[in-house]
């Protein structure tokens, strides 16, 4: 059975197979041009590393351009991060790159690996595990995070390990909701987010704990992030929609079946607006440079506007 980012990843290849090729070609471009020495990717500014990497891999990957020679120095670069210590961040760049590299190119990251990696994995991220059932950003947070709950579900499904405890996680979620929908990162914020309520969805999606009354309130939110722009904003206290925020937004209401609650063409003309003739994408309208982050949440977004109706995932 595929995973969350599995699934993610077929439906919006599926999306991005409606592309025009040349638009497709000018994005791959844009990736591969992006590609350091090194074999990995890397943000604006310094040297590369796994989280844009990444990124990077999943944009190929939707594109079917992850494979030969790009794929096989992005191999060598993760595999020389492999001992280090990561954040749970890296953590699941690191394995769901490997998945993709697995998956697309035929590489095995972990071939060398020892045969308890991933329990030794696991049992790490359960340490992150906090009193109310959530997980915490790093070994010294105190705090439950509904964003890094979300990871540490992807990476134990991306490892193929039970959840454990599921219910406790649902229950910390709840404890996560806004009172007129939606969910907050954190305990201490009073507003709830678009990012954050993705990433809840997405929790209760893989432990089957969504309601009705939970649905209506995250919709409710969703559709009130639109701005005159055409893309969704973080939250409401800020002006500006985002690519991220577009990206995850559209995602969600994709998976509660409520796209439909949006104005997509609006939509789709801010997303094409960000992006630029020589491939890549701005991350919203005060941006002055594309990189290989924004440009998979503007391919993905892309691909979510343009899925075919009536495809699906058995």
């Amino acid at each position: 059975m595929a995973t969350y980012l599995e699934e993610l990843t077929i439906r919006i290849a599926a999306g991005i197979g409606e592309l025009p090729e040349s638009r497709r070609n000018r994005h791959t471009a844009f990736i591969k041009q992006a590609q350091k020495p090194d074999g990995g990717f890397g943000g604006r500014e310094g040297p590369s590393d796994i989280y844009y990497t990444s990124f990077a891999l999943r944009s190929l990957a939707i594109l079917g351009e992850l494979h030969g020679e790009v794929a096989e120095q992005a191999a060598s670069f993760l595999s020389s991060r492999l001992a280090g210590q990561e954040t749970i961040v890296d953590f699941l760049s690191l394995i769901y790159s490997a998945s993709l590299l697995e998956n697309s190119a035929g590489i095995d990251l972990f071939k060398s690996s020892q045969d308890n990696w991933k329990t030794t994995v696991a049992d790490s991220l359960e340490t992150l595990r906090r009193k109310d059932g959530g997980y915490a950003k790093g070994p010294l947070g105190m705090a439950s995070s509904t964003y890094h709950t979300f990871l540490v579900l992807l990476c134990l499904e991306l490892l193929r390990i039970d959840i454990p405890e599921p219910d406790r996680i649902r229950d910390f979620l709840y404890s996560q909701e806004a009172e007129d929908g939606g969910f907050r990162e954190i305990k201490a914020q009073k507003r709830a987010g678009t990012n954050p309520s993705a990433a809840a969805i997405g929790c209760l999606r893989i432990i089957g704990g969504l309601t009705e009354d939970c649905i209506d309130g995250a919709i409710d939110l969703l559709v009130e992030m639109q701005n005159d722009e055409g893309g969704l904003r973080a939250n409401t206290r800020i002006p500006i929609a985002d690519l991220l925020s577009t990206f995850t937004g559209c995602l969600t209401l994709t998976d509660l079946k409520a796209l439909e609650e949006i104005d997509t063409q609006h939509v789709l003309k801010y997303v094409t607006s960000l992006e630029q003739p020589g491939g890549g994408f701005y991350g919203a309208v005060w941006d002055e440079v594309a990189d290989v982050e924004y440009t998979f949440y503007g391919l993905g977004s892309l691909a979510l506007l343009h899925t075919p109706s009536d495809f699906s995932i058995e």
